[in-house]
Order: structure tokens, then C-alpha cells, then sequence
């Protein structure tokens, strides 16, 4: 009995092995930079025949206000006024249908009362 069992378990190994060989890869795509003493990050990920988009701001003031908008071909899809956490930080996400060519992401982030900073991502 130990046999079949071990082989089983061999078989179900090999085959999770080939699962993880061909499954497609979703491949991310990052950029960051910093802005009055904060850093913000934008990530585009391939999701579901679009993109999920995820936008970071860490180590800005907790209680600070920051304007977050976020572009997609040129046209604004998000902007939102935030209001930094505990820890400094503030996170928006989105997701967005792939369209025809490349596509790329503007990040733009504002702290209240200061100058804008950006990043952008073409995939």
C-alpha cells in the first residue's frame, strides 16, 4: 500500500510540476519615485484581458492629503483626494480593458498645497 501512495504522490507532484511550467505568466510591470518626502509606486499587471492597476503612496505624513489620478491612453480614469493613514500610506486600485497597440498608465500624485509628481508605464 505504501507504493501506491508514494507513487500517487509522485504522479500528483509531476503534474502540479507541468501546471506551473505552462500556465501563462502575468507579468508585472512597476515604476517609483518620490515626491515631498514620500514614495508612490504604480504597478500594471495583465489581469482578465486587461489590467489592474494598483497605485502606492508609503512614508507620506499620516493625516496628509494627496490628490492621486491616474491616466490610462491620456484619458483620466481615476482622481481622488486621499487622506494619508496611520502609517503614511494611501492606496488606489483600478482596472482597466485592454485596448488595441500599447497601452500606458500615468501615475500623478499631489500632496495639498505642493507640486504634482508622475510616472509612467507602457505595456
Amino acid at each position: 500500500m505504501k507504493k501506491i501512495l508514494v507513487a500517487g504522490v509522485a504522479v500528483a507532484a509531476a503534474a502540479g510540476s507541468t501546471v506551473l511550467v505552462t500556465a501563462p505568466a502575468h507579468a508585472d510591470t512597476e515604476r517609483t519615485g518620490t515626491c515631498a518626502g514620500a514614495t508612490y509606486e504604480l504597478n500594471v499587471d495583465r489581469e482578465r484581458g486587461g489590467f489592474e492597476v494598483d497605485a502606492d503612496l508609503d512614508n507620506a505624513k499620516p493625516g496628509s492629503s494627496w490628490r492621486v489620478a491616474i491616466q490610462h491612453d491620456g484619458k483620466v480614469v481615476t482622481s481622488k483626494v486621499r487622506t494619508a493613514d496611520r502609517e503614511g500610506e494611501i492606496d488606489v486600485d483600478t482596472w482597466r480593458r485592454n485596448t488595441a497597440g500599447s497601452d500606458t498608465f500615468r501615475l500623478t500624485v499631489t500632496p495639498a498645497g505642493g507640486s504634482g509628481c508622475s510616472v509612467k508605464v507602457t505595456v
